[in-house]
């Protein structure tokens, strides 16, 4: 079960730097500030969060809208909107 959570929770990770769609109306958040958008985006999944070197791997691949969208999110369900 705990590795089906972890899946889960990649997921959603993978769908907040994946998709810049719903990403547009943010402001952009540079590559330097991927270690707060891990922090963020970490307390967000909680539990589901995927490993901190993961989500800073996938931070540096997404772009600056993506970074943006990810740092506006309130609640993990809004990061799978981004």
């Amino acid at each position: 079960m705990a590795t089906s959570s972890r899946n889960i929770a990649m997921a959603c990770f993978i769908s907040i730097v994946g998709f810049s769609s719903g990403c547009s109306n943010y402001d952009p958040v540079a590559v330097n500030e991927c270690p707060k958008v891990v922090s963020h985006s970490a307390a967000l999944l909680g539990k589901l969060a995927p490993s901190q070197t993961q989500m800073m791997e996938e931070c540096k691949a997404a772009d600056d809208k993506e970074r943006g969208c990810a740092m506006a999110a309130t609640k993990s369900s809004e990061l799978i909107k981004c």
